[in-house]
């Protein structure tokens, strides 16, 4: 490991740490005694998607983490909930032991995870994936998520846009511009 201040290509491990999916080791420079932080991560054989057209494209976390991203956007989401779902998603199609896994597969597995997390982003993001035709599809789709009806509880882990109750202040501050 080459060292990032003096460019010496040794070091020694200091300390190791498992964290999350890899390996934290604290290193230091055997010539300048700096010391630096690197993260091993074990780079899993290789994943390949089956699209549509059936087509064969490697597997990538950033393109599956830009659609969710892209579904999630300006959503009241908790902070982490949409790195922990592509992560989630990626660790289940690792353990399938499958080289090739159809598109079909990823897209229904998000849609799972989006219509837990939240309902406006299981939205955005089926449509798109599913290509709805017209207006008529979509209204299905949203039919099918209301379960024939039922009013829509949001999932437990989404906040909330608008608070059960007004704050405290806005009482008062009405009445100054009614003056």
């Amino acid at each position: 490991m080459k060292c990032p201040y003096c460019g010496y290509a040794d070091s020694k491990v200091i300390d190791s740490r498992d964290v999350n999916e890899g390996i934290r080791r604290r290193r230091q420079c055997l010539s300048c005694r700096a010391r630096f932080t690197t993260y091993e991560r074990l780079q899993p054989a290789g994943l390949f998607v089956i699209k549509k057209d059936r087509r064969r494209e490697e597997f990538s976390q950033e393109k599956l983490l830009s659609g969710i991203r892209r579904a999630c956007e300006k959503r009241p989401l908790p902070t982490g909930a949409v790195d922990r779902l592509a992560v989630d998603i990626e660790a289940r199609l690792y353990q399938s032991g499958r080289s090739e896994i159809p598109s079909s597969v990823i897209g229904d597995m998000v849609m799972a995870g989006l219509k837990k997390l939240d309902h406006i982003a299981f939205i955005r993001f089926a449509s798109v994936y599913r290509d709805f035709a017209d207006i008529t599809d979509l209204k299905r789709e949203v039919d099918t998520l209301l379960g024939g009806g039922a009013e829509l509880v949001p999932p437990t882990s989404q906040l909330s846009l608008i608070p059960a109750e007004p704050p405290m202040g806005l009482a008062g501050s009405e009445r100054r511009r009614r003056r």
